[in-house]
């Protein structure tokens, strides 16, 4: 039931949400920007500072459904606040250790409590404002992860590049207790709603058509991360770009990011399918140029905002195709894009990592290209799938379109 509140408080709601999601965007990214300093601080290898934008990941895209399949009867004020009190601790290992496995565990943590605060915030954000306005409550909180892209992953990095990378990890702990406290001053009480029909809907949810086009996001995001996660060593060596300019990239990343994810929405409702498809051949297009130009700091950076824009570009589309394709399972299912995203992530970062580890920095853009090749073909494999005709009386829910 979707209880309302006056204006006033309904903003200050959605906008310590927003923050929220801001703060953990901006940790889940900090280690793309400071990975060279990350490696030669704990005296690992770039591969082996990569794995931490990995274990984030999976901790996301494993942990986070699983958290909240586990926390489903709580009130959803309760799991937040849980959930940015864990990701505080998460981030005071790196802060306060300086061991590479116990922070690589902290990683996969923090990527969980990510994943469960995504989902309560979704249904926090649904449950104050009228449905009509549900769907913007939700881009609300989507676009505090693509402004933690595109402002604070960049502000990070030039912290950590002045004081340490330590110090990055340290202003996102102090803004998280900062949200942590306001957060628990404003955010209203949200039982848990009486209906527990998540194993009824896996079967449309985990349904083939479904799992096809969730492959579609893994793939046109393990093309990206797998170059952008060593970017900033593809700089140094390729480009001859270090320090404050360097983080510049970061910030022209950041940006196309939020661009693509706020005017995706649009390509969504006009055609789906055909988003994907441009979309996966965009990012690798936009990879192909940073291979073969990037020597030139201009294209350069044109190719990182095209990766940036086109990739994020097709997050609506996913959402959108799943949530029509899932039928009666749409509840369910639309919290599993960001699973594939991340898992996405994971396996970029990790496929990039072997390809420099053996062939150099290069060989891990090379390898993104390999992967959008595959997006692209899954894309245009799948843009014929359509919902089922016929759904059985029983298992038919309302999904909002």
């Amino acid at each position: 039931m979707t209880e309302l509140y006056a204006p006033a408080r309904t903003t200050v709601i959605l906008a310590i949400l927003f923050a929220g999601a801001f703060v953990m965007g901006c940790a889940e990214m900090l280690v793309v920007g400071m990975i060279d300093l990350i490696a030669v601080d704990l005296v690992v290898s770039l591969s082996a500072a990569g794995a931490l934008v990995t274990a984030n990941a999976l901790g996301l895209a494993i942990g986070g459904p699983l958290l909240t399949f586990a926390l489903t009867r709580f009130d959803r004020r309760a799991v937040l606040l849980g959930a940015i009190g864990a990701f505080i601790l998460g981030n005071l290992v790196p802060v306060l250790t300086a061991d590479y496995t116990l922070f690589v565990i902290a990683r996969v943590v923090i990527g969980g409590v990510q994943g469960l605060f995504i989902a309560a915030a979704m249904v926090t954000a649904t449950t104050i404002v009228p449905p009509q306005r549900a769907g913007r409550a939700m881009a609300l909180i989507i676009g505090g992860f693509a402004m933690s892209s595109a402002v604070g992953m960049p502000l990070g990095t030039l912290l950590g590049q002045a004081i340490g990378w330590r110090g990055s990890f340290a202003g996102v702990v102090a803004v998280g207790l900062v949200v942590l406290v306001i957060a628990f001053v404003v955010l209203p009480p949200v039982p848990a709603s009486g209906e527990h029909r998540a194993l009824g809907q896996a079967r449309y949810a985990f349904s083939p058509r479904v799992l096809a086009v969730l492959g579609v996001s893994l793939l046109t995001f393990a093309a990206m991360l797998s170059a952008i996660t060593y970017l900033i060593p593809f700089l140094d060596q390729v480009t001859g770009t270090t320090g404050a300019v360097a983080t510049a990239y970061l910030l022209i990343y950041g940006v196309a990011t939020a661009i693509g994810s706020f005017a995706g929405g649009r390509f969504a409702d006009a055609n789906a399918a055909l988003t994907l498809i441009v979309g996966a051949v965009g990012v690798g297009l936009s990879l192909t140029v940073l291979v073969m130009f990037g020597a030139n700091p201009i294209v350069a950076g044109a190719a990182v905002f095209g990766v940036g824009l086109f990739g994020m570009g097709t997050g609506a589309s996913i959402q959108h195709r799943v949530v029509s394709l899932a039928g009666p399972g749409a509840p369910l299912a639309s919290s599993l894009p960001a699973s594939a995203v991340n898992a996405g992530i994971a396996l970029g970062a990790f496929a990039g990592g072997v390809a420099l580890d053996s062939a150099g920095v290069t060989a891990a853009v090379v390898t993104g290209i390999a992967l959008a090749v595959l997006a692209t073909g899954a894309a245009w494999a799948t843009s014929a799938v359509r919902p089922a005709t016929a759904v059985p009386a029983a298992d038919r829910v309302q999904v909002a379109d």
